[in-house]
């Protein structure tokens, strides 16, 4: 690693799309702190990633907690005295789906509610209001959310994702424009329906294609957009 070498953040990156996600930074040449909650997924996963070569360490972070954000961005801050990239994956999925029973919002669990602003919404904006300091005006920031959260679309089920990803779009709306007189870009994005855990086997988009948008963002050039959504590198309604 050099010391222009950018370094990039990714939560929620033991699997699925946020490992894609670095595993595609990485292969830009970019340093990566792979995170998860638990030690050993995170140091699996990026031991995975180092064997194809690339350049990539695991560390622990629970979005929810604000001590573990806090002890990444003074581990952060020490180690290299920057940031450059975050992209704000973590995520969950607790509703249920239709047509299982409980689906609609008129059956809403209010704890599942909660729970998922907690991580989706609040955990996003909890490890931004930490970590963006730390780009020192220049910089990205990718909120990975989902069309279930467009006004523009909006559907009944599934509330607290719903719900969710609508405040992390918020998020984003509300950084950028705190930031609009730096260099940090931040900005939505949507990978479409992919092929994980979360996706299930029949999503219609491989975890490659769901990443390239995210990465897309994550590599902005200086006057690149900021305050918007996007799929696959093109604005979408919020």
């Amino acid at each position: 690693m050099t010391d222009s070498t950018r370094i990039a953040v990714v939560t929620g990156a033991y699997r699925g799309l946020g490992l894609e996600t670095c595993r595609q930074l990485a292969g830009n040449g970019i340093r990566v702190i792979l995170t998860a909650r638990a030690a050993d997924k995170a140091e699996a996963s990026a031991r995975t990633l180092q064997a194809q070569g690339l350049d990539v360490e695991p560390h622990v972070l629970d979005v929810t907690d604000a001590v573990s954000v806090n002890a990444l961005a003074h581990y952060l801050e020490g180690k290299y005295g920057r940031l450059d990239i975050l992209v704000n994956n973590a995520g969950i999925f607790v509703d249920n789906y239709p047509p299982a029973e409980g689906s609609s919002v008129f059956d809403a669990d209010f704890q599942k509610i909660r729970k998922s602003m907690e991580t989706n919404a609040y955990g996003a904006l909890r490890v931004a209001c930490a970590l963006i300091p730390l780009m020192k005006g220049r910089g990205a920031v990718v909120n990975v959310s989902s069309g279930m959260g467009q006004l523009s679309d909006m559907n009944g089920c599934c509330p607290g994702y719903r719900l969710s990803k609508t405040a992390l779009n918020a998020v984003t709306c509300i950084l950028a424009d705190e930031l609009k007189h730096t260099a940090v870009k931040v900005n939505s994005v949507c990978p479409g329906w992919v092929r994980t855990h979360m996706g299930g086997e029949n999503a219609e988009r491989s975890v490659e294609e769901g990443a390239a948008g995210i990465v897309w963002a994550a590599c902005l050039s200086d006057d690149g957009p900021s305050g918007g959504f996007f799929r696959d590198g093109k604005a979408i309604p919020w």
